[in-house]
This record gives C-alpha cells, structure tokens and sequence, in this order.
C-alpha cells in the first residue's frame, strides 16, 4: 500500500464537500483516452537517460504538464504556480508536495525546445492520428481545407527594433493581419485533421493546397480562396471532383445558382471550423506565444494532435469503459 504523506491526505480527506469542476470532469476523461504510452514512445528515444547527473523527471510527468499548458494556455511560469495552486492538476500529473516540489519552469521550457529540436509536434500529430485509425476513426474519400490566420506582435518596441522577421502581413477583407497561418486537411466525415502546413501570413491559402490531400479523396471542399484549383487538386488526387466553393459575383452580377450551390457545400465545409473553434477558443491559440515560425508550428501541431482527441472523445471514452 502506497505510503501517504499530510500533504496528499490534506488534499484528499479534508474536503468533505468538494464539489468536482468541469475542470476535473475534464481532466478525468483526458487521462482515460489519450494515449500516453504511445505517445511517450515517440518522444522516449530523445528524452534524457539516467546517468551520472541528476536524473531526469519522468516522460510521462513532462508530457502531462506540457499538455496542461496547452489545454489551458499556460506559460512556463504560469504553469508552474497553477500547479502549485490547484490540487486538481497536481493530482492529474502525479505530483505530491509532501515528497517532490514541481517542476521549474525552466525544466517545462527544456522539454519543450526538445519538442522543437527534433520536430517532435509533427510526430505527437501523426502518432495519435495512427492510433485514432487503429481505433476505427478511418480517413475517408472526402477532404476539407482551410486556412486560419494566428495573430503575431507587430510591435517594434524590442531589443532589436524589429517584428519577427518570420513572420508578414496580409490582408483580409479590409483589415490587415500580422502574424502566421495554419492550413489544415480535415475528414470530411469525422470532422478530424489529418494534415497540416504552417507558414508565414502572406503565403496564399492555394499554395500549401497539395499538402493538405493525401491523395484518396474523390471531394475536396474549401471556400472561394481555393476556387478555380482543379489542376493543383488533380495534382495531388487524381481522382477527386472539385466542391470548392465558387465566386458567384462576375460583372456586379450574382448568380444565385452557384450562390445555391455554395450554400449547400458550406453545411459540409463548415465541420473545419470545429477544428480551429477548439485550437483557438478553447486552447487559446489564437496569438503565437513564441517568436519564429517553426516553434509556433511545433505548438500547433500538438495542439492539432490534442483537438483530434478532444473531438473524438466520446468514442473514445465508450470504448475505454468497463
């Protein structure tokens, strides 16, 4: 039986009338479906070993805090104090202060330029995607694109006097945007992603278009910023029959049968937006936290491989059930 200390038992046994949170709930239902052992074995062959130093914080420990703030929108600091102040998050990542202080936000800062050394959001993305197939959440014929712009400083007010040189403005509508874009793939049936490309603002919705298919689709379907692309869809899904959304103003003149038309495909394309609906509202990803565009695209891999989990919960859930 595992020894407990004042601190665990003060926790746990001297709130009687503790009522669970939807943070709790939510943590709880986090812990049953993601898929920590095999998303610690993507990580395990970088990750410090025991040695003649001060040995290494557990994976899985780090990997728990590293998703709390992403959850959440924690920063390093940020992080380390709610862990301190919520019984609920030390409790979901396994810490006890009777025995172990948590983790400085130097150590979380450590883990996750590990994450972006060896480009390991890209493989936590592809990983559970592997695993959300095993569990019988299949990729179908059909493929939603969309692109989201993420909000950067335009600021100059810095040490060096200058923006984030990775990243550029571009307009939308008639309001100017400063920052990155994040360009996504999403089944058209399940409503997941299945590919991403991350890049500067500037970059035109159509050029990471071919990125975005994985080549068995027979749909595709996007908004009018991917209209008239047959050639570059035909390019990476021979296949596939174009349901991009048309412009259907020419001349001052509006044809509302291609207005019709474009409504009806809307009530499929729109399953994108529960995607970035949850990166960015829910995660709070809709500002970049760190400056140049492979770190940020680290964060928004991760968050992508987290917001498939999250959409999936319920199937998930049902099928870790006793």
């Amino acid at each position: 039986m595992k020894q407990q200390t004042l601190a665990m038992a003060a926790d746990q046994s001297f709130e009687n009338y503790r009522k669970p949170t939807r943070r709790d709930e939510f943590l709880k239902t986090m812990e049953a479906i993601v898929p920590w052992v095999a998303l610690c074995e993507v990580i395990e062959p970088f990750y410090p070993k025991a040695g003649n130093g001060r040995p290494p914080i557990g994976l899985e420990r780090m990997l728990r805090i590293h998703f709390i703030q992403h959850w959440f929108n924690l920063a390093d600091l940020s992080c380390e104090e709610a862990l301190y102040d919520s019984v609920s998050l030390r409790r979901f990542v396994g810490i006890d202060l009777g025995r172990e202080p948590v983790p400085d936000a130097t150590t979380m800062l450590k883990f996750r330029k590990l994450l972006h050394d060896n480009q390991l959001g890209e493989a936590l993305f592809a990983q559970v995607g592997a695993v959300l197939q095993s569990k019988g959440f299949k990729v179908n014929t059909g493929t939603i694109v969309d692109a989201t712009i993420i909000g950067a400083p335009s600021s100059t007010k810095n040490a060096g006097k200058a923006r984030d040189p990775d990243m550029h403005q571009t307009r939308k509508g008639q309001q100017w945007y400063f920052g990155m874009k994040l360009h996504i793939g999403v089944d058209s049936q399940t409503g997941l992603a299945h590919s991403a490309v991350v890049t500067s603002a500037n970059v035109l919705d159509k050029h990471p278009l071919p990125d975005l298919l994985h080549g068995n689709e027979q749909r595709v379907y996007g908004d009018s910023a991917y209209a008239s692309q047959k050639d570059l869809i035909h390019s990476a899904a021979p296949n596939v029959r174009d349901f991009t959304n048309q412009r259907t103003r020419r001349n001052g003149v509006v044809n509302e049968t291609l207005k019709s038309r474009n409504r009806n495909k809307s009530r499929i394309r729109a399953r994108v937006e529960h995607v970035f609906g949850v990166v960015k509202r829910l995660w709070g990803f809709g500002k970049v936290r760190y400056r140049g565009l492979q770190k940020n695209a680290t964060r928004a891999f991760t968050a992508l491989a987290l917001t498939n989990i999250y959409l999936s919960r319920q199937r998930l859930r049902a099928q870790v059930r006793p």
